[in-house]
């Protein structure tokens, strides 16, 4: 495992030795992990957003009247 030295803000900085001495992780290096672990994922969500977004623009306008369309996604919930 690499290690790095960061420079942190004090409230930064503080607010790690918070969770820390709460016991919700059990040091600051396990937290930055966790931080940058979950915005990965974030960012990986938003590109699987984008992804569909781009995909559903390019399907161009539909031919299906609203209440079909209804039916189509109440059925998609079965």
């Amino acid at each position: 495992m690499g290690r790095q030295s960061i420079s942190l803000t004090d409230p930064n900085d503080n607010w790690l030795q918070e969770k820390v001495a709460a016991k919700e992780y059990a040091s600051k290096s396990e937290l930055v992990n966790d931080l940058i672990r979950q915005e990965r994922k974030r960012q990986e969500s938003i590109a699987l957003l984008r992804l569909e977004l781009i995909k559903g623009e390019e399907s161009g306008y539909s031919t299906k009247t609203k209440d079909e369309i209804l039916a189509l996604a109440k059925n998609g919930l079965k």
